[in-house]
């Protein structure tokens, strides 16, 4: 959701220079909620750095902070590409 938001405010559509409030505005939304789910680890390296001094099985999850934003930023741009790439760029 959030590379819909950076793919959706940069694009040529989008008017030039409010870029950083669309994107600000959905990182503040998506920390607000995901406080509550995963304590809003947005960034792999906010996991990686506590879970390499927790060890356990923090460290034994971890692989799942660096592997689906990976994913999710792939399939985003896929998405964006095939469904609103012509519509953005016009």
């Amino acid at each position: 959701i959030f590379l819909f938001i950076i793919f959706g405010a940069t694009s040529k559509a989008a008017p030039a220079g409010f870029a950083g409030i669309g994107i600000g505005f959905g990182l503040f939304i998506i920390h607000l909620f995901g406080i509550m789910v995963s304590g809003a680890s947005v960034n792999p390296a906010r996991s990686l750095g506590p879970a390499l001094i927790v060890g356990g099985t923090a460290l034994g999850q971890v692989w799942l902070y660096i592997l689906a934003p990976v994913i999710g930023a792939v399939l985003a741009a896929l998405a964006w590409k095939y469904l609103f790439a012509d519509t953005a760029a016009a």
